[in-house]
């Protein structure tokens, strides 16, 4: 089977100057959950723009569901949805009013959509709220409103624009929900975009990260954990971090995957035990100023390939 999306040298340059995509290369499989994982200002949003038609990509191709985006934009258009971090939905109208609204856009016939909209309703928690004012929405029913809408003309890809972004913690959980039943009860393809690791490696079933216009690495989230291995050693150095960090490299505790970040290093300890680390530590004369060891997770592998955290800007 083809690929769902294809992209190929892939590029964005705003103004002849801003290169916020640099020649990336990804496919996403048909059912597959991809995630596109970076910092704003990684290129995440961009190329979801371009892979649905709304910006024009300025080298490359892209295809989505076989249709390139720039030769063919409104066949890759008509099998794909998309919800962008911003609301689009009418506050003014009702819930039901903007799906059906949605539904005669896209040519979905009134009896099809009607009994899509009312099978939405149910599995996305709407259905006490279709008939009031979006406006009397809180952000989390809103969000689901447009997850809703998206769904209506029934895409083969949806692609998901920090869906969570602005969201309490309780209300994000509720949400992340929502998007995993999602592929649990279609073989619906999925494009998320997202700075919420945690998020990443819960529904992705392969993660792409992204730091300054470019894909630095894209595997499983297991995959990119167990390159880390089982175990991971964080401590607070007494002195120069990267001082600590190249005697451990040195003495062989301490590989190219462990990283400094202020005054704490990050060390993948892989067959090497914690004890003697810090043994070594203490015979060069540092000290740590505390110590722990924990299982790694996505901030570890995206801290490494970038030197700085997931929501922070490249």
């Amino acid at each position: 089977m083809h690929p769902v999306v294809e992209v190929h040298q892939l590029r964005k340059t705003y103004n002849d100057q801003v290169e916020a995509v640099k020649g990336i290369d990804f496919e996403v499989a048909a059912g597959e959950v991809f995630g596109l994982l970076g910092p704003n200002g990684a290129g995440k949003s961009t190329t979801v723009g371009m892979l649905t038609t709304t910006i024009l990509p300025t080298a490359g191709t892209a295809r989505v569901g076989g249709h390139d985006v720039g030769r063919d934009p409104l066949a890759a258009r008509a099998v794909s949805s998309v919800v962008f971090q911003e609301p689009v939905v009418d506050g003014a109208l009702s819930g039901r009013v903007n799906l059906a609204l949605h539904g005669r856009l896209w040519g979905v016939p009134a009896e099809r959509a009607a009994a899509r909209i009312a099978d939405l309703a149910a599995r996305l928690g709407l259905d006490e709220l279709l008939d009031r004012p979006v406006s009397t929405y809180s952000g989390g029913q809103r969000r689901r409103l447009e997850i809703a809408r998206a769904l209506v003309s029934e895409p083969a890809v949806l692609f998901l624009d920090e869906p969570t972004v602005g969201l309490d913690p309780r209300i994000r959980h509720e949400l992340l929900d929502v998007v995993a039943g999602l592929r649990e009860r279609s073989a619906m393809t999925i494009v998320i975009t997202t700075h919420y690791l945690e998020e990443a490696q819960r529904l992705c079933d392969r993660v792409a990260i992204l730091h300054a216009g470019r894909i630095v690495a894209l595997d499983t989230p297991q995959a990119l954990l167990a390159g880390l291995g089982a175990e991971i050693l964080e401590l607070r150095v007494d002195g120069p971090p990267q001082a600590a960090l190249a005697t451990l490299q040195t003495r062989g505790l301490a590989g190219d995957d462990a990283y400094a970040l202020g005054a704490t290093l990050t060390i993948p300890l892989h067959e090497r035990t914690a004890a003697e680390t810090l043994a070594v530590l203490t015979g060069a004369g540092l000290s740590a100023g505390g110590f722990a060891t924990r299982s790694p997770s996505l901030d570890d592998v995206y801290l490494r390939l970038t030197g700085g955290p997931a929501g922070v800007a490249a």
